[in-house]
């Protein structure tokens, strides 16, 4: 797999709100980080409450209303008391500022496709509450990587080859045979509304032929190669599609798997 210089952190724009009552929160617009590194979304704040010993309550969440999920709180009860978490919370997160300086900035360490989304910083001083209302949205990106490439079998349909695909910006994905590239059915998301899980269906594909699945987004680029044996296939009387019990697991470079319709080899 081919992975070009990754990045850590692109900050983009500050979103400041103020209200009539003296609070203001200041966000980043949109964090940016590369899958495997550690990304820091900014937050401070303002208040008209000046006492430094008041009680002190911070949250993150991801998502907005009822969807939201909580991802890191602590509670400080005084000056001389740090933010602490409670112990059953995901160590990846943690302030990086310090909210009696006024900054709520939370680190996520070894962050994930699965993180991006919209964040929500959250402060209460002396039961006095305030939420940033835009948020901060996350964008975490990874070159290509195919999860799986296996053989499917449809009394209807004949035999197709699928290839399972994650990165972000989503990877394209082609079929080549030997110096050909092939016409497939398109790709689809694996998840409804997923912006790094693909798949691609190759259809008819033939016996003693090599098909490689190749991946490419901005980032670097990953392939895999099926070759199909001469298949012996039951048709059952459910019919619809059957999966050979054979899949190829993404490694650096090329890797070859044989599939017939009873089982596969490398």
């Amino acid at each position: 797999m081919q992975v070009l210089e990754p990045y850590v952190l692109v900050l983009c724009g500050f979103t400041a709100l103020a209200g009539d009552d003296g609070w203001a929160l200041v966000v980043q617009a949109e964090v940016r980080a590369m899958e495997g590194y550690p990304m820091v979304l900014p937050c401070s704040f303002s208040h008209p409450l000046h006492s430094h010993h008041a009680s002190l309550q911070v949250s993150w969440r991801r998502g907005h209303g009822a969807d939201s999920a909580l991802v890191f709180s602590c509670v400080s009860h005084s000056a001389a008391e740090d933010c602490e978490p409670p112990l059953h919370q995901d160590h990846r997160y943690r302030l990086e500022g310090n909210p009696r300086e006024h900054d709520l900035s939370l680190r996520i360490n070894s962050v994930g496709l699965q993180d991006s989304g919209r964040y929500y910083c959250h402060v209460e001083i002396q039961g006095k509450e305030h939420s940033e209302k835009m948020g901060t949205r996350v964008r975490v990106e990874a070159p290509p990587k195919i999860l799986s490439v296996a053989l499917e079998w449809s009394c209807d349909g004949g035999y197709s080859a699928v290839c399972r695909v994650q990165g972000s910006p989503l990877p394209d994905v082609q079929w080549v045979e030997p110096n050909t590239w092939l016409q497939h059915s398109g790709t689809a998301a694996l998840t409804e509304g997923s912006h790094y899980l693909t798949e691609s269906r190759l259809r008819d594909v033939q016996p003693q032929t090599h098909y490689t699945c190749t991946a490419t987004n901005p980032l670097g680029r990953d392939q895999s190669t099926l070759y199909f044996l001469q298949p012996r296939p039951v048709c059952t009387a459910v019919g619809g599609w059957s999966r050979s019990p054979c899949s190829c697991p993404s490694v650096w470079g090329q890797r070859s798997l044989c599939c017939s319709g009873w089982g596969c080899g490398w």
